[in-house]
């Protein structure tokens, strides 16, 4: 891959965040365009890179940080809404916006990241935002490239962490009966995947659906961590109704530890549809999550 210089949205969250940083190790030139950018801890002296303010839904502000670039990524993701920042206006009107914009200056390459499952027919608002706005950018620029990744893991994140917490608990409760099944999949993988799509052509897939190695049940993967922290806890089913009420009682907090949409989430599979393009297009053997268990969790227990 020559240099370029690429333009990251929401290059700060935890996906764009790796990006921007393989990416500067690769040889490329970053620009991460955030509201409110912040430089990264792990920038060194000499890295390539540069902050801009940006907000994906302020038409002026992503003009200005889409010039002179060669290709544009948006990570920008918004997992609870506000009346201020609706999935609407992130997820479906933003990236819209973006889409035409780049469009406009005639960059070539622009890669959307959305998540596996994206269905506008989905009863969770965050779902059905995701397929609109895959529908939107592709409406304004047809040969962009759609990533649809599975829940991420990976150090920092906040699925690991969430999972380390509840083993914190005497006991932990399951959604449903927790056989619910997921394809986790590790954030240097899915951002050294999209390093391979920014250069020279590699497939001519536009829809990507990235996951790990090894499809587990939720009930699977809280038994990893368990047999981490080599503890043992009682886990009992919990009603997804329960979860649904639950989460309506505290929507009214600014950043609820939980919400409906997730909840909906966690009723249906999160799995790679082998129809689409995989790693094995990009040639990338992706980590099992429990190989990776070492780096990722911290060591919270003294049991």
């Amino acid at each position: 891959m020559s240099s370029q210089l690429i333009t990251v949205f929401g290059g700060t969250g935890f996906l764009g965040n790796i990006l921007a940083r393989e990416l500067v190790d690769a040889g490329q030139r970053v620009r991460i365009a955030v509201r409110h950018p912040v430089l990264p801890d792990w920038v060194k002296d000499g890295d390539r890179i540069e902050l801009v303010s940006a907000d994906i839904t302020d038409a002026t502000s992503i003009e200005a940080a889409i010039v002179g670039a060669d290709s544009v990524v948006n990570a920008v993701s918004r997992y609870v809404a506000s009346p201020e920042l609706s999935f609407e206006a992130i997820h479906v009107d933003g990236a819209g916006r973006l889409a035409r914009l780049v469009h406009r200056a005639g960059i070539e390459k622009l890669v959307h990241i959305s998540g596996i499952g994206a269905n506008s027919d989905s009863p969770s608002a965050y779902v059905r935002a995701r397929a609109r706005g895959e529908d939107a950018v592709l409406e304004a620029m047809p040969r962009a490239t759609i990533i649809r990744c599975s829940v991420l893991f990976g150090p920092g994140d906040s699925f690991l962490a969430t999972l380390a917490s509840l083993t914190r608990l005497p006991v932990i409760p399951l959604f449903g009966d927790g056989r619910t099944r997921l394809q986790p999949v590790h954030v240097v993988d899915v951002a050294r995947a999209l390093i391979l799509l920014l250069g020279e052509p590699v497939t001519e897939r536009r829809f990507f659906e990235l996951g790990g190695p090894d499809i587990m049940t939720y009930r699977d993967i809280l038994s990893l961590v368990l047999a981490h922290y080599r503890i043992e806890r009682p886990m009992v089913e919990v009603p997804f109704l329960a979860w649904r009420t639950l989460a309506a009682l505290i929507s009214w907090l600014p950043s609820p530890p939980l919400t409906r949409d997730q909840v909906i989430l966690m009723q249906s599979d999160n799995r790679v549809d082998e129809r689409m393009g995989t790693f094995d297009d990009l040639g990338i053997r992706p980590r099992a999550l429990r190989d990776a268990l070492p780096e990722c969790l911290a060591p919270i227990h003294n049991e």
